[in-house]
């Protein structure tokens, strides 16, 4: 089930940049991103770790204060309509992956959607994260036009 990544503990190029979401129910969030997502497990729980693509999230139960985090409480959102933290998966085909994911499991809020710069569409994990899923048409373009300027 868990699998090594090196990379993780110790980072080839000296950082990581991984996405920490504090949830209601650990075993149900891995399963969630390791079926529809297609997440690799390293790390079952406490914390759980899943490697995705080039990044890792990382699964965690809410609770109180830490030693080193003396008055933070983590806290899954309060509703599906809250939005704290948001992940924005980039693909080359937002539509085959849309179908993909969806075909797994993954409850979109609609089909993919053209923005003219990007195409987009969302879906929830189980504890109301929501995972926008985009795919750029000229985004970096109109970035590039904006920064010369």
């Amino acid at each position: 089930m868990a699998s090594e990544a090196p990379d993780y503990f110790q980072p080839e190029a000296g950082l990581v940049l991984t996405h920490l979401l504090i949830v209601r129910d650990v075993d149900r969030s891995r399963e969630f991103y390791q079926q529809v997502l297609g997440a690799t497990v390293v790390r079952e729980r406490q914390p759980a770790i899943l490697r995705f693509h080039n990044s890792y999230i990382v699964i965690n139960d809410e609770g109180g204060p830490t030693d080193d985090k003396p008055d933070v409480q983590a806290q899954a959102p309060p509703d599906s309509r809250t939005l704290s933290s948001a992940m924005n998966v980039r693909v080359t085909d937002v539509r085959a992956v849309y179908e993909q994911w969806r075909s797994r499991g993954g409850e979109f809020l609609t089909e993919p959607k053209d923005h003219g710069v990007e195409i987009r569409c969302y879906l929830r994990d189980p504890d109301g994260y929501l995972i926008e899923l985009g795919q750029g048409t000229g985004i970096l373009a109109e970035m590039g036009r904006a920064a010369s300027a």
